[in-house]
């Protein structure tokens, strides 16, 4: 299949430029290159066969290096027969003939991708400096220095694709989770098929050590699992029967039992390996910038060096051609933007590769520059800063109500909901009864659920709800710290229910390190202001409003915005999606998150630890400050080696660290942040 590009009006290439692109080919990772997001100008595809394997993607690192080693072996030689070992038919066309050879491996291959990007209306690509540096060394008789230059350019794209690939291999970890077959059990006889091929409902026998293909619904009784791919966790994780296990976790012990729930294309890995692929592909501000100043300032360049070899014709009495077309090569080299052009990328790259090594997917690099400059954290309560497992702690009705009567029908009713207190309701009350007929059932957003049973009217939710519907209570709801659940039937206040939800483990933690990183902290949510408070003041959150409806949320949000001031929305429920789309960043609890938010989202943390909120903060900060240093240091550098080129006081071998050197150096400055800890 041809590979296909998107090209502007004028003909230029608007998609993967061909220097990105070959490095990513040869360094194996050309599938980060594959899926773009639906509005970055990227609607091309690659395939494995495209037309643009420069490099073979399983060749070894001895391959790599191979046609550099024949050329500097023969470029050595030559320089021996030139100056020590001097010998007398090493001259004239014996002599050329020898230092082309020596060119021949490094030099003609980037040759051929300077002639592909002309091809394709890319004139003025590092490859075609390269090629015009070296050949116009050779027009003027500096054969070693012009085998020299393109033997170093070609080492530091063999270090760039070595680098390309180390940064891949956190990535890679997860695109290699989900196994391509599974055992079914068919008439209780196990059977190997292609995961893509199982249907919803179908049994999944997992041995030991086996990665799970697909969702599904636990029905042995207890199995342990290492989820480390999906969420960084090394820790085991032990499910219950009817417990929810996710594809890509591997099974520990025994012989387990999973009930499919999730078809292959939806799994929750399916949208994280999605989520990964298209995050190569969403550009920060900065990498956008860099790419569309190569495109302004390659050419300048060429310019220049055109007038640097022309221009002293009318102004230098000693005036020498050769001498003038060295000094505007020189120029050509020192100037090739290579070390801006690949250690940029690579350095979002690296950042995105160390976060979701730790359990936390960027859908884009422009995410890790905007996460940096972060000023405030807003935060849900529930299954963010709490646990989401809510347990009921008292129920209360009036006396002259049949009490399991009315929680049976409470039951009934919350069934239709999947707001965690529901959930502790079931596991009080038990098994519902099927025979309570609900009609006309409707969930009001912020207040609760109404429905009519036998003729009556049930109402189950907070105490808005009651004073929307006018029913009288003789309590103060404000004096009870837990959350309340109110009930009202046929018109009267029927009673309450109070139900308790824990912190998380590491909530204390994550605010400590969100004020040390000089983050401001507030928590929003619906639950009741006394529950925020007393939570909020145990954490040390210094702004915290309850009782609030999404879009009171998005209010609040919108007044710290209003004051010009970036936000972070962290956020695990269906409600939070609009105010989770309003931040600047918005952050999803992926575990225990609705799929609705995690959609909406920018970043998300997929084992609900709200320690990992400081820690994508700071891989973001570590990340834009690496890639600044990198821009820093290839500006300055061939700054003042750009001076001296044109000046004469420099050389080809000046040049040559101006540019690949510079480039190394920034490589292995933004591989860095592979390697730190957070």
């Amino acid at each position: 299949m041809e590979h296909k590009h998107k090209y502007d009006a004028q003909g230029k290439q608007l998609c993967c430029t061909p220097q990105e692109e070959k490095i990513y080919t040869d360094a194996n990772a050309k599938k980060l290159l594959e899926k773009h997001h639906n509005n970055d100008g990227h609607n091309h595809k690659h395939s494995d066969d495209d037309g643009h394997n420069h490099g073979s993607t399983d060749k070894s690192t001895f391959q790599m290096f191979l046609p550099a080693i024949i050329s500097f072996v023969l470029l050595m030689i030559a320089i021996a027969f030139d100056n020590w070992l001097t010998q007398s038919w090493f001259t004239g066309w014996i002599r050329i003939i020898w230092y082309i050879v020596a060119y021949a491996p490094v030099g003609f291959p980037v040759i051929k991708e300077a002639y592909e990007s002309i091809r394709k209306s890319d004139v003025f690509s590092e490859f075609l400096l390269m090629s015009i540096a070296t050949i116009g060394a050779f027009a003027i008789g500096e054969y070693p220095e012009g085998v020299a230059v393109m033997l170093f350019y070609s080492v530091g794209e063999v270090f760039q694709n070595l680098a390309v690939t180390r940064a891949k291999a956190n990535i890679k970890t997860l695109l290699d989770q989900r196994p391509d077959e599974v055992t079914i059990l068919e008439n209780n006889q196990p059977k190997t098929v292609k995961a893509e091929t199982v249907n919803i409902g179908t049994i999944i026998q997992l041995k030991p050590g086996e990665k799970l293909g697909l969702d599904g619904e636990l029905l042995s009784e207890t199995a342990a699992f290492n989820t480390a791919a999906l969420t960084g966790e090394s820790k085991p994780d032990t499910k219950t029967n009817g417990e929810t296990v996710l594809a890509g976790t591997i099974n520990l012990n025994t012989v387990t039992q999973v009930k499919v729930t999730t078809a292959y294309t939806d799994s929750k890995l399916s949208k994280i390996l999605e989520l990964v692929q298209n995050a190569t592909a969403q550009k920060a501000p900065t990498e956008l910038f860099i790419r569309k100043f190569a495109k302004i300032y390659t050419p300048i360049v060429v310019l220049l060096a055109v007038l640097i070899t022309v221009f002293p014709y009318f102004f230098v009495d000693d005036y020498l051609f050769s001498q003038w077309l060295y000094r505007a090569l020189v120029f050509l080299v020192i100037s090739c933007p290579c070390a801006l052009v690949i250690s940029i990328p690579l350095g979002y790259f690296g950042g995105i590769g160390s976060a979701s090594k730790n359990g936390i997917l960027f859908k884009g690099s422009n995410f890790l520059d905007v996460i940096a400059g972060i000023q405030n954290v807003v935060m849900d309560k529930t299954g963010t800063m709490t646990e989401g497992v809510f347990k009921v702690q008292e129920v209360n009705l009036k006396p002259e109500l049949n009490k399991d009567e009315i929680l049976k029908l409470v039951n009934a009713l919350e069934s239709q909901s999947t707001h965690p207190v529901a959930t502790a309701i079931h596991q009080y009350v038990g098994e519902i009864d099927n025979s309570i007929k609900l009609e006309n059932t409707e969930e009001i957003a912020g207040h609760g659920l109404k429905a009519t049973v036998n003729g009556k009217e049930l109402l189950v939710g907070n105490f808005k709800l009651m004073d929307n519907f006018n029913i009288s209570y003789d309590l103060d709801p404000s004096t009870i710290v837990y959350t309340l659940i109110a009930i009202a039937y046929d018109g009267k206040f029927a009673g309450y229910i109070t139900v308790a939800d824990s912190i998380k483990e590491d909530a204390q933690i994550t605010i400590d390190k969100l004020k040390a990183l000089g983050v401001k902290t507030t928590m929003l949510s619906g639950d009741k202001s006394t529950v925020v408070k007393f939570v909020a003041d145990k954490l040390g959150i210094s702004n915290a409003f309850g009782d609030l409806l999404p879009e009171d949320k998005v209010n609040k949000v919108k007044e710290i915005k209003a004051k010009n001031e970036t936000v972070a929305f962290v956020g695990d429920g269906v409600n939070d999606a609009p105010v989770v789309a309003l931040s600047d960043v918005g952050i999803a609890m992926g575990g225990l998150g609705s799929d609705a938010t995690i959609e909406t989202a920018d970043v998300v943390i997929q084992d609900d630890k709200p320690s990992k909120i400081p820690m994508a903060i700071n891989i973001g900060k570590q990340t834009k400050k690496i890639v600044w240093q990198n821009i820093i240091l290839a500006f300055v550098v061939k700054g003042i080696v750009l001076v001296l080129g044109a000046g004469g006081l420099a050389t080809m071998w000046e040049a040559v660290f101006a540019d690949v050197g510079v480039a190394l150096l920034a490589i292995l400055n933004a591989v860095r942040i592979q390697r730190m800890k957070f």
